[in-house]
């Protein structure tokens, strides 16, 4: 057993989120294990472009209010306390609300190539203004 070290928390890399998006590292894939998990926090309006995961993706709400939106339209109200799984492949989205914070634990799993996260374009304001009404 190891207590993992410290790790500091970078801005997100503008090609892949509109707005103010922080994220803070807590587990990087080490072998046999191929989990990584992060604490990412939204600012109000921030959001992910879309993207899909090879092998899914877990999101466990820790703070605030955010959205999770898929290509035919669904959005999910995400509430501190819930958890969203989303499957392998799923074309999606996340961020917060227009007004408000949103932080979670985004958890999936590395595929034996690194990586997992395949980003595509920028979710539009017409799309998230969709789903902030």
């Amino acid at each position: 057993m190891e207590l993992v070290p410290f790790s500091d928390t970078a801005k997100a890399p503008a090609q892949n989120f509109t707005g103010d998006v922080y994220v803070t590292s807590i587990k990087t894939p080490t072998d046999p294990s191929r989990l990584t998990a992060a604490l990412v926090r939204f600012t109000p309006g921030a959001r992910t472009n879309w993207h899909s995961h090879a092998l899914g993706q877990t999101l466990h709400v820790t703070e605030g209010i955010g959205y999770v939106g898929t290509r035919d339209g669904k959005v999910i109200r995400m509430r501190a306390g819930d958890t969203v799984w989303t499957p392998p492949g799923e074309e999606h989205w996340h961020g917060g609300t227009a007004n408000t914070f949103m932080c979670h634990i985004a958890m999936l799993e590395a595929t034996a190539e690194g990586d997992p996260t395949t980003w595509l374009e920028p979710v539009t304001d017409e799309t998230y203004q969709a789903a902030d009404d």
